[in-house]
């Protein structure tokens, strides 16, 4: 019965999700699975997108436990005092970084302009200028990379450091979680070039020296089943507190709706009911958490066309098979 089980995940894998490179699953803190695919290794590191916002959640979270961030209340102009507001503007003074952190802030675009950000030699100015407009603050309005980049911003101005040492500090080495160095890609083919090479790690920079906060920085599934297990365990690792069990609850609960999707601090909220919550990135990684179950997954992808959601394979094949206990 075992092994029908490993049989049917990884069929579905090879069917359907043929970009994964490695997946986790850890049920009651131990590992049950773990498999990897696509010639990598537990060794490769991938590089996870959008997965990064909800580790920089978990920073912002540190900085306010630690008294570099006074609290998401705070206007988001605050931290920017050199910034220059245009005549008549007065939206983006409303801003907080709750608004951000939520999803929440307004924009003056109807696309948010990839290709700027990608070639700015400044790409918080650039964002900051494209904050506020005439949109309504308090809707939901997903920003992929200007609004979560501004409060990399915001944290490392807070905290006079770079946002990998901060990391390095307060997360990643008491962890074992090891990401390196910066990485700045200074063209489009070097970005090509990097994003696809399984030697890769540590975090991009942009020209300023500021760690993406939207994307960027290299994983491996165990590193990403270890940040899960740390929400998943209230924020504590190996019996220290190392992110408040207040910020966890707080950062993995909904704080906003758009139709059937919830939306936390930088984490998107798959069961409100049974407390289970995700970190989504393109391609299909994901680290997913299940309160109710005492679940984590991670799963990191390869970013190729129409990847396939994981979410789906998920709730219909992996957690199905684990729910109950160890196979």
């Amino acid at each position: 019965m075992n092994q029908i089980r490993i049989n049917e995940i990884e069929t579905a894998i090879n069917r359907d999700y043929g970009n994964i490179a490695g997946m986790i699953v850890q049920k009651n803190g131990t590992k049950v699975y773990e498999k990897y695919f696509n010639g990598y290794t537990a060794d490769n590191a991938v590089h996870v997108y959008s997965v990064t916002k909800s580790v920089l959640s978990a920073l912002i979270g540190i900085a306010i436990d630690q008294g570099y961030i006074g609290s998401l209340d705070q206007k988001v102009l605050a931290f920017f005092p050199d910034y220059q507001v245009k005549d008549g503007e007065k939206t983006i003074q409303k801003i907080t970084l709750k608004h951000l952190m939520t999803m929440t802030a307004p924009y003056k675009y109807e696309t948010e302009p990839y290709e700027l950000f990608f070639t700015s030699q400044n790409p918080i100015q650039d964002a900051l200028d494209l904050l506020g407009g005439n949109g309504i603050i308090g809707e939901f309005n997903y920003s992929a990379i200007g609004g979560t980049h501004i409060l990399a911003g915001i944290l490392a101005r807070a905290t006079g450091q770079s946002i990998l040492d901060f990391a390095e500090k307060y997360l990643f080495a008491p962890m074992g979680i090891t990401v390196p160095h910066n990485l700045l890609l200074r063209s489009e083919e070097e970005h090509m070039r990097v994003m696809n090479d399984k030697t890769t790690r540590g975090w991009v920079v942009d020209p300023q020296g500021i760690n993406t906060g939207s994307w960027g920085l290299f994983l491996t599934p165990e590193d990403m089943a270890k940040i899960g297990q740390l929400h998943l365990d209230g924020g504590r690792w190996l019996g220290k507190q190392l992110v408040s069990a207040a910020w966890i609850a707080e950062s993995t609960k909904e704080h906003r709706r758009w139709d059937k999707l919830l939306y936390g601090y930088l984490w998107w909220i798959i069961d409100d009911q049974a407390h289970s919550f995700a970190a989504l990135g393109d391609g299909g990684n994901v680290i997913y958490v299940n309160n109710k179950n005492n679940m984590v997954i991670a799963i990191a992808s390869l970013l190729v066309p129409d990847a396939r959601d994981c979410i789906e394979l998920i709730k219909t094949t992996i957690e199905p098979a684990f729910e109950n206990g160890m196979m």
